[in-house]
């Protein structure tokens, strides 16, 4: 039963996260820019001290992710773009996850990662692995509702800021993500 519901949660998920909308790769690069742009707003006004640590780190990474969790699976999809804060480049990526553990829901939601190193920054785009577990409740609709936006540690030297969009979850999983380059945005 568990082997019939992966491959269709995990389609749900990637099609929801799907990736950046516009037909060519510069209207999806726009579109890259303008969800980083609004998240960005959206968490210095969340957390103000997020833009003193964000500039004064080696870079920092935005994502947009849906996770959906259906009883013992989770699958999310998702894109972003990391920027150096020294060279001043972006580098564009796409993201899945998977996982097992008890849940139920569907969420939309934002990932902003803060590098303090160079090494940091460097080793998230080149090798963009991150295996976690976590447990959350988030309940959010448009402006009602709420989630959890502070800095979690995730790993050595780099922080995540978690901002929920939409969507209703209650899940408890081991997941795993992948991080990798956009071959088609770089």
């Amino acid at each position: 039963m568990i082997r019939k519901l992966t491959i269709p949660l995990i389609a749900i998920a990637l099609l929801m996260g799907g990736c950046a909308s516009g037909d060519t790769a510069a209207e999806k690069r726009a579109d890259v820019q303008k969800m980083r742009a609004e998240t960005l707003a959206r968490l210095y006004k969340a957390e103000p001290g997020a833009k003193a640590r964000i500039k004064s780190a080696a870079g920092y990474g935005v994502f947009s992710n849906v996770g959906v969790n259906l009883i013992l699976l989770s699958a999310g999809g998702g894109w972003g773009v990391v920027h150096d804060n020294k060279s001043g480049k972006d580098t564009y990526m796409n993201m899945g996850s998977a996982g097992l553990g008890l849940g139920l829901g569907v969420k939309d939601f934002r990932g902003v990662f803060v590098f303090t190193g160079k090494k940091y920054l460097d080793w998230f785009v080149n090798e963009g692995w991150d295996a976690s577990g976590q447990a959350d409740a988030a309940a959010k609709a448009g402006d009602k509702g709420g989630a959890w936006a502070g800095a979690v540690d995730v790993a050595p030297g780099i922080y995540l800021y978690q901002l929920t969009e939409h969507g209703l979850a209650l899940q408890a999983t081991i997941q795993g993500t992948k991080y990798w380059k956009s071959s088609s945005l770089n």
